[in-house]
């Protein structure tokens, strides 16, 4: 495996939340281990139809001048090198999301990608003069087309339709407990 810049995934500072927060927010989510179990295999059918997601996703992100804006110089100009290398972690996500266990290693790369969108970190991992922050407004927001246009690629290996749903009830759970994890760099302290 080629290594990814910037995807520093078992080598980031732990994050400033406790393993018993953690499991509680895995059970506000309703996450249980047959989730994991249906994560796994979504890991097997979403790891060759990376490409064609983040297709779907960027070229989403793109037809929204809004949303684009967040990939740019501070005159809003798209910054390429930039969207590619973000893309690469991108990818990187989905399999995160689906192929590796919920320990403290992922909690805290988790945590990281929050800060990296925040503006205590966003364009640092890439050196690039971005615009400074997302709105956790957009972080929030971006569990609707993450979370519903991940469905028809769960669904093309022939799994049973009520695979389909388990894996797809599994992954917005998932992407739930992420946003809910970004948030904490948004949060004053004792507000999270």
């Amino acid at each position: 495996m080629q290594a990814i810049p910037g995807y520093d995934f078992g080598r980031v500072p732990d994050a400033p939340i406790s393993d018993g927060e953690f499991e509680l927010l895995k059970r506000t989510v309703m996450l249980t281990d047959e989730d994991f179990k249906y994560l796994r295999t979504a890991c097997g059918i979403l790891k060759d139809q990376i490409d064609a997601i983040l297709d779907l996703w960027y070229g989403w992100v793109g037809s929204n001048p809004h949303l684009v804006y967040y990939f740019g110089d501070k005159a809003g100009r798209p910054i390429p090198e930039y969207l590619d290398a973000v893309r690469k972690r991108f990818g990187q996500w989905i399999l995160d999301t689906t192929c590796r266990d919920y320990d403290r290693e992922w909690l805290n790369y988790v945590y990281e990608i929050g800060l990296r969108h925040h503006k205590s970190k966003k364009g640092r991992t890439d050196n690039v003069d971005t615009v400074e922050h997302i709105p956790l407004r957009y972080m929030i927001a971006f569990i609707a087309p993450i979370g519903l246009t991940i469905k028809p690629f769960l669904a093309k290996k022939g799994h049973s339709a009520e695979d389909v749903e388990r894996m797809w009830s599994a992954w917005l759970k998932s992407v739930v407990l992420q946003a809910a994890i970004w948030a904490r760099p948004y949060s004053k302290e004792g507000e999270w």
